[in-house]
């Protein structure tokens, strides 16, 4: 499958198509006396799932119809595309499965059945062929691919409209990287709005394919450690979303777990905003020093954090 670049028609026409189902999320600037350039929350942990994805799955399934999803809908997720989906499937009326890998934290997969979606976990390495492989043997219904989809991706670039719509003169939009299809589908909007503007993807140290293969110019495998961050990172960048990458992205940023807590315990204590790990990463890497003078957007992903997971953040010390 060749993915081309979101068209500002698609995005606009997907922002239309979900109008009911996602929020137009707050954007907010962060005050903090160690800042040293402009700091703006956009806070997609408010969706009514907690994260982004309500925005790609609402789209996908609105653009593939009732008679595609009259035998259900199945996608391939950590966490946060599964309620995305699965919300969408309730309100539909269809049914919902979901191929989760194995390490899925429990406050997602508990959502994700608080929803009426039916949960398979599966170990790591199966989960990852079902995402190439578009699909999973066994499974009925439409396939919704968490990120390598055109659909999602014109629903996660609504973002971007948001964001430029309430604010001039952006300088960088800061990305939790995982799949791709968050950072694409911003990217390709502030392409087309604000060329000047620089989208770069946020790594976790532990989990940073990208960074390695934009210096190597050629995808590149890197060893993956698994950390509490369980929304982004991997061992490899996936394969479909490559070019795209290449074409729309303008570099990264790579961070550190602890990096991450960090950013976790400030959103919390100083700006009251619950996060995940994937969620704060954008923040860590506000804060890493790079961007002195600079008014700089930070998405936040998604709040859906286990809660002894924050406890041990909010207590000073970095989650298994």
């Amino acid at each position: 499958m060749t993915l081309t670049p979101t068209s500002l028609d698609d995005v606009r026409a997907a922002q239309a198509r979900i109008a009911t189902v996602a929020l137009r999320t707050p954007l907010l600037r962060l005050h903090t006396a160690d800042a040293t350039g402009e700091i703006y929350l956009k806070l997609e942990n408010l969706q009514p799932i907690g994260s982004f994805k309500i925005r790609g799955a609402a789209n996908a399934m609105a653009i593939a119809g009732h008679d595609a999803l009259a035998s259900g809908v199945y996608t391939a997720s950590a966490g946060n595309m599964a309620q995305g989906v699965a919300w969408c499937a309730r309100d539909l009326g269809v049914r919902c499965q979901v191929v989760v890998p194995e390490h899925a934290p429990r406050a997602k997969t508990a959502a994700i059945e608080r929803l009426g979606g039916e949960v398979f976990r599966v170990p790591f390495e199966e989960w990852w062929e079902t995402l190439v492989r578009h699909g999973c043997p066994g499974m009925q219904g439409l396939f919704i691919h968490p990120f390598a989809d055109a659909g999602v991706m014109a629903g996660n670039g609504t973002i971007a409209l948001e964001i430029l719509d309430e604010l001039s003169d952006v300088d960088v939009v800061l990305v939790p990287y995982g799949g791709g299809g968050l950072a694409c589908g911003i990217a390709a909007v502030v392409r087309a709005l604000s060329p000047r503007t620089r989208v770069l993807a946020v790594e976790v140290e532990t989990a940073a394919p990208l960074t390695a293969s934009l210096a190597a110019r050629t995808p590149t495998p890197v060893p993956y450690t698994r950390t509490f961050i369980d929304g982004m990172g991997s061992g490899a960048v996936f394969g479909e979303m490559w070019p795209l990458v290449q074409e729309l992205i303008a570099g990264t940023v790579v961070v550190s777990v602890a990096q991450i807590a960090d950013a976790v315990r400030l959103l919390a204590e100083r700006a009251h905003v619950v996060a995940e790990g994937a969620g704060a990463a954008a923040l860590a890497a506000a804060r890493s020093g790079q961007f002195e003078g600079k008014r700089a957007v930070c998405i936040v992903s998604g709040g859906n954090i286990d809660a002894h997971r924050m406890a041990a953040i909010l207590q000073g010390t970095v989650p298994e």
